[in-house]
């Protein structure tokens, strides 16, 4: 029995888009890791086909569609093994802010275009000093007029070389309160004062561009503060829990991914004349993977359940994304070993899915930050 209740539609829809990767997508996913970005083509594509936020509101170009279709999307991503399309990040992380808190005229000039794959998006958070530890960014944005002037540093922005518009959060540096000095900005690529600065070579998601953002005496207009003084801290921690759930989607489809594959290699691979699903060791840890990813799948499809009915799960949501992520890459580590030398081979799916794999323990906040969370809402 299915946990999450999907529909002719949203099946129709998913069979729709693993035909569109396999057509469009898969084909250059070599080409594209070799050279470390995803060309705009593909982004236009996406769009073309209507496969780019498609829970923007039909006024604005999009489809009105719920986060179903949202899950079914990040799910095919990973299982077509490609992380360098980071339409997610676009559709589900940072187009949201712009949905919930810009101005009608900014949704009417921005969204539209980000539907269409025009107009590409990124959220710029991490700083060199400051990663999960939000409250302690440096970047500042000071009051000039009826303008903004935002001066500090950004680095690991995914979608950072081919981004048309950044969400930046800055600090007033006249607010003593660390959470209320935080804000969210909007700034397009040309502002006098912004830079991108060099694609950053990675272990993983290769062909996910990855940058430096820097802005010196960036000015914009005063309208480009996404909604009330002071409240950019709380929108940033509003919207993480669909961040944080939709990596976690991410991770458990690559589990049930590598998983499957390993299965299928071993059936075939013989040693000493026999495969090595005949050898116990090979079946224990098969068995045991193939548990875990079990229990994780069962947790995320509740989760995308309740979060499509727009329920709070900010604990659970912290507790999936930490247990899953951390099953995901023993997961890897322990398909690849059954690979054998084959496995730290690029020809060979497995390889490129454990690099892959590593960062999800990362982003969207480390799974240290996960326990914090944790540990103080259950000792509370």
């Amino acid at each position: 029995m299915e946990i999450v209740p999907y529909q002719d539609e949203h099946r129709i829809f998913r069979e729709t888009f693993r035909k569109f990767l396999e057509k469009e997508i898969i084909p250059h996913v070599d080409e594209w890791e070799e050279e470390g970005i995803v060309p705009r083509w593909a982004w236009k594509k996406l769009g073309e086909h209507g496969f780019l936020c498609t829970s923007v509101p039909a006024k604005y170009g999009g489809q009105g569609a719920d986060f179903l279709y949202s899950a079914i999307l990040i799910e095919e991503m990973a299982k077509a093994n490609f992380y360098g399309l980071s339409a997610r990040l676009h559709s589900d992380v940072v187009v949201p802010y712009i949905v919930q808190f810009a101005s009608e005229e900014q949704k009417n000039k921005y969204l539209p275009r980000c539907v269409a794959g025009d107009m590409l998006v990124a959220i710029a958070m991490t700083e060199p000093q400051a990663g999960s530890d939000l409250a302690g960014i440096k970047t500042t944005a000071v009051e000039d007029g009826e303008y903004f002037i935002l001066n500090g540093q950004k680095t690991f922005i995914s979608n950072g070389i081919n981004c048309d518009l950044v969400i930046v959060a800055a600090k007033n540096p006249r607010e003593n309160d660390s959470h209320a000095a935080v804000d969210l900005y909007l700034v397009e690529a040309g502002a006098p004062g912004f830079e991108k600065g060099k694609l950053l070579k990675k272990i993983g998601w290769r062909s996910q561009d990855t940058a430096e953002l820097f802005f010196s005496d960036c000015r914009i207009p005063r309208a480009n503060r996404l909604a009330e003084k002071g409240t950019g801290f709380k929108k940033l921690m509003t919207n993480l829990q669909q961040e944080r759930l939709i990596c976690t989607i991410g991770a458990i489809t690559a589990a049930e991914f590598m998983l499957e594959k390993t299965i299928s290699y071993c059936k075939q691979r013989e040693v000493f004349g026999k495969p090595l699903t005949r050898f116990q060791n090979t079946q224990f840890a098969l068995a045991e993977m193939a548990t875990e990813v079990k229990i994780g799948r069962t947790f995320v499809d509740k989760l995308i359940v309740e979060h499509w009915q727009k329920n709070s799960v900010v604990i659970d949501v912290s507790m999936a994304k930490f247990w899953i992520t951390e099953m995901a890459c023993r997961v890897a580590d322990q398909c690849l070993q059954l690979f054998g030398g084959y496995g730290y081979c690029e020809e060979y799916p497995i390889a490129r899915a454990w690099r892959d794999i590593r960062i999800t323990r990362i982003l969207a906040g480390s799974n240290e930050i996960m326990k914090q969370i944790i540990a103080k809402a259950i000792t509370k």
